[in-house]
């Protein structure tokens, strides 16, 4: 395991995790909601009309993204 600094809140903790436990739990309840609101609709215009959908960050958006973590993302930039 590495030491690492948390992808959400910053703090530093030792995992093979890109976040730390206390975060964790919240990347699922945010990737939930994201889906949720993909699932409801179509297309967004742009991730900031995502974010303001979902209620989740932009940049934990970007990591989901990046990560691969969100479902069916169609989004037209």
């Amino acid at each position: 395991m590495e030491f690492k600094k948390c992808a959400r809140c910053g703090c530093f903790f030792m995992s093979a995790n890109n976040v730390c436990c206390n975060c964790e739990s919240k990347d699922r309840l945010d990737i939930s909601r994201v889906n949720s609101v993909l699932d409801e609709s179509i297309s967004f215009n742009s991730i900031q009309d995502l974010s303001i959908a979902s209620g989740v960050n932009i940049n934990n958006l970007n990591r989901y993204i990046q990560n691969k973590q969100i479902s069916d993302l169609n989004i037209n930039l």
